[in-house]
């Protein structure tokens, strides 16, 4: 073979090396923890998604690799720390047409075998396209339901648990899990919220002074039976304190008082219902 014929060979050679190289890294896909892997060939999504972990596919295929780990969407009224940058606090009508704004942040995460039907029928930023409309209309729908006051402090967990509830029922099989929803602040009018502020206040102060009233009518009442004990024992003594046992309980005190060790003489008057006389000698 000529030196020419070698050298076209051996570039030949590396060229399909290189080009084999090529196309079995193409064909090379590792899919990270936390995510599974979504082939799409010629546009079309296959239906069985990759599980984390090395797989060797068709190098002509894309694989969008989706994250099923439990993430959060929040919608704040500060800037820095929503989803969205600005305000991005929702407002509602209450049941008396009050308007209030409410932070939340909402957990949620995608079904991993549901993640080729997400990404062929919404799209990868499910989050924009699902959560955050679904978290808009569940409030809606549910604030109008509650007063302000209820929102703002004596059903709040109430209203928690029928945005998420709602919220559930708008997701239904789209692939997506909600998990849980935080309700972080309801943002209320100045005066409103004063009034609600002083409401409850008033309304700790009444059950405060309810308690006091309770006490006190325990401690009528407890008197009260202390009394009609004092009295029955009165009226049983009573009934027993005959004119005889009167004077024989007289006669047996004036007899220690007559031998007890003291200076003073004591003189018995006739007259059993006079009071002895007694003179001190000292």
């Amino acid at each position: 073979m000529s030196p020419a014929k070698a050298t076209i060979t051996t570039v030949i050679t590396a060229i399909v090396i290189i080009l084999a190289v090529i196309i079995l890294l193409a064909a090379i896909t590792v899919v990270p923890a936390g995510h599974v892997g979504v082939i799409v060939l010629f546009g079309k999504v296959r239906p069985v998604p990759l599980s984390p972990g090395l797989h060797v596919i068709n190098p002509l295929a894309n694989v969008v690799k989706m994250e099923t780990r439990l993430l959060e969407y929040t919608m704040s009224v500060a800037s820095a720390e929503g989803t969205v940058r600005g305000d991005d606090a929702i407002d509602a009508l209450t049941s008396e047409g009050l308007k209030v704004r409410l932070d939340l942040t909402a957990w949620f995460r995608l079904k991993p075998e549901e993640a080729p039907k997400v990404y062929n029928e919404i799209g990868a930023n499910y989050d924009r396209k699902v959560i955050r409309p679904t978290l808009r209309t569940a409030i809606r729908d549910v604030a109008v339901r509650y007063t302000a006051e209820d929102i703002y402090s004596v059903k709040r967990d109430s209203v928690v648990i029928a945005i998420t509830l709602r919220a559930k029922e708008l997701i239904g099989d789209r692939g997506l899990i909600l998990d849980n929803i935080l309700l972080r602040n309801v943002i209320l009018p100045d005066k409103i919220a004063d009034a609600i502020d002083a409401k409850l206040a008033a309304d700790q102060d009444a059950r405060r002074m309810e308690f006091v009233l309770q006490k006190e009518v325990l401690e009528k009442e407890r008197k009260i039976v202390e009394a009609e004990g004092i009295r029955e024992a009165n009226r049983i003594i009573a009934q027993g304190l005959t004119s005889s046992y009167i004077q024989w309980y007289r006669i047996e005190m004036l007899k220690q008082l007559v031998n007890s060790p003291n200076n003073t003489i004591v003189i018995l008057p006739e007259n059993m219902n006079s009071a002895p006389l007694m003179l001190n000698t000292k």
